[in-house]
């Protein structure tokens, strides 16, 4: 027996978030440990891996034995000693390095020289040819090709989750391997080489502890599955004799809910010249049409986004619409919001309401009543060393003047009551669970921090939201909360919502439209309704024809009020 656990326990800050966890196991064992956000899942693993949180908050009880003798690791360094390795759900990588210097980081092969016997190592010089080797051995371990000379900084996220892996994989002496959520930044098709290449990893020997929200992957991947809820462990099973449906029972204390599909209501070809559902309905021949104009037109829009180039996209957004931007890693989708936010350097035209958009200066994008939810959380999103309420409020305050009183421009001050009001009500909406608006965000777990991230650009109150991947790292309970709650945003505030995501049926389930972007440009723009082949088709190369600026508005699953704007 490799590892084992018996009656594990911890506190957080006061709050119990795991009780009396009890499992092992085996060499060449891969098990799915799966729960909530806030389950305990991550806590587990950083008890296992010696992160320094735990023993600076007063420990764990139980006992963690390795092959029989009882450990208690109080560093990662003490774990990596034992062989255990582990990839964590945010990046700890270096970005300014290339592929090879993060996967051999503090244990660079070195050249030594005469002048190394009198100076020691400190003098040698680094044997990068050795080192490229190494590198490569452990990227074609996991069956990607990436090159070793990359910097990280312009990698695809995809690819910076296989040179974390790769990183752990390169340790010679690594026999037990935790992964939190590996696959929530991954396309299927790269989460299918990633399954394949843990297989082959448990053949020769390595345990395997795999988190992930994708039950699918889970299932398909690991002999026993664990389910924690609410800090307890509630069944280990074989994974055969679980379904997708008994395990999701299991992670919510409920039966999961199917959510209902609504049919699509077809819309004229463009232009739009539709005024109301009940006209397209019942179409008047003598009434006069009003004519839809789109609430973004973008037109031969560049972005020069590391890992994410867009080379030349068009399409337009209605308004009250939910468009969906998909594709592979690295074919462009996410540098298409990026760009527009002006992020990173981009050209071309763009739109809203009718008014050009000045490109590459973020602050006119939200002078504009737009909102960004970046896919890097907390490089991007968030400030992690403050607290909820001013995560939530500090755009609002900085680019609108709320929440602060006395005189503009002059002398003004942050008024903390409205801004921990505010906090507490989005807290209540997205159920974030915390101990309240004071809560420093680094505290929170991945996803409860994404639900900040959305928090924030609701406060903005915002006429567009470009989301991207807003359930990354989100369990399936979670999941379905943030969706439903842009939906139900989209409709109460006629807020047009772009979401980018590598997750095609998350795009499918809440949109109208799903454009598909293959090498930085739109292959196609479908109704969501239309068959996964097709869209599977569009990521595969086959571009679809559309119209000249890609628009695809049939069978779109809108309404179109009175004043000729499209709303959910």
């Amino acid at each position: 027996m490799l590892l084992r656990l018996d009656h594990v326990g911890k506190e957080f800050y006061g709050n119990r978030v795991l009780s009396d966890i009890s499992f092992d196991i085996d060499a060449g064992e891969i098990i799915g440990l799966v729960g909530e956000n806030g389950a305990g899942k991550s806590t587990l693993l950083n008890i296992l891996f010696g992160m320094p949180v735990i023993a600076s908050t007063g420990g764990y009880e139980g006992t963690v034995q390795v092959d029989g003798k009882t450990v208690h690791f109080t560093s990662p360094n003490q774990a990596l000693a034992a062989g255990i390795g582990m990839v964590h759900q945010e990046f700890s990588l270096i970005p300014g390095f290339t592929a090879t210097e993060n996967i051999l980081l503090n244990r660079e092969v070195l050249r030594g020289s005469s002048m190394s016997y009198v100076f020691s190592d400190r003098v040698s010089t680094l044997d990068r040819e050795a080192m490229n080797s190494r590198a490569i051995t452990a990227i074609n371990t996991l069956g990607v090709n990436i090159s070793p000379d990359m910097i990280v900084s312009e990698m695809p996220v995809g690819y910076k989750q296989f040179i974390e892996i790769a990183r752990e994989i390169d340790r010679k002496n690594t026999r037990l391997l935790f992964l939190d959520e590996p696959t929530a930044v991954l396309t299927e098709s790269e989460a299918e080489i990633l399954i394949t290449a843990l297989k082959k990893l448990a053949r020769s020997g390595i345990a395997i502890v795999f988190i992930s929200h994708r039950l699918s992957e889970v299932k398909e991947l690991c002999s026993r599955i664990l389910v924690l809820r609410d800090g307890r462990l509630i069944t280990d099973q074989k994974a055969e004799d679980l379904t997708t449906r008994q395990i999701a029972s299991f992670m919510v204390g409920r039966e999961s809910e199917k959510r209902e599909v609504q049919q699509p209501i077809e819309i004229p070809d463009n232009p739009i010249d539709t005024i109301s559902a009940s006209e397209m309905l019942n179409p008047s021949p003598k009434k006069k049409r009003k004519k839809i104009r789109p609430a973004l037109k973008v037109e031969h829009l560049w972005v020069d986004m590391p890992g994410e180039t867009v080379r030349d996209v068009s399409f337009d957004v209605m308004k009250g619409e939910i468009f969906g931007i998909g594709g592979l890693a690295g074919h462009g989708k996410l540098g298409i919001p990026n760009g527009i936010m002006g992020l990173y350097p981009s050209g071309g035209r763009v739109k809203l309401f009718g008014k050009r958009l000045i490109l590459n200066k973020p602050r006119a994008a939200l002078g504009r009543k737009m909102a960004f939810v970046s896919e890097d959380r907390r490089g991007v999103g968030l400030l992690l060393d403050e607290p909820l309420d001013w995560n939530i409020t500090f755009t609002a305050m900085q680019t609108q003047g709320r929440f602060l009183f006395g005189i503009p421009f002059i002398f003004q001050m942050r008024n903390e009551r409205a801004m921990s009001k505010e906090a507490q009500k989005f807290i209540d909406q997205l159920s974030i669970k915390c101990t309240g608006p004071h809560q420093l965000a680094s505290e929170l777990s991945g996803g409860n921090q994404q639900k900040v991230c959305l928090a924030k650009a609701f406060v903005l109150k915002p006429d567009i939201l470009l989301i991207c991947e807003p359930t990354r790292g989100i369990d399936i309970g979670a999941k379905t909360l943030v969706l439903d709650t842009l939906r139900e945003y989209n409709r109460e505030n006629g807020t047009t919502i772009i979401i980018t995501s590598s997750e095609l049926e998350e795009l499918r389930s809440v949109c109208n439209r799903v454009a598909i972007v293959d090498e930085g440009k739109i292959a196609g723009i479908l109704p969501a309704s239309s068959p996964a082949e097709d869209f599977g088709m569009l990521m595969m190369g086959q571009t679809k024809n559309n119209n000249d600026n890609n628009i695809d508005i049939e069978n779109v699953n809108v309404n179109v009020n009175g004043e000729g704007e499209i709303s959910a």
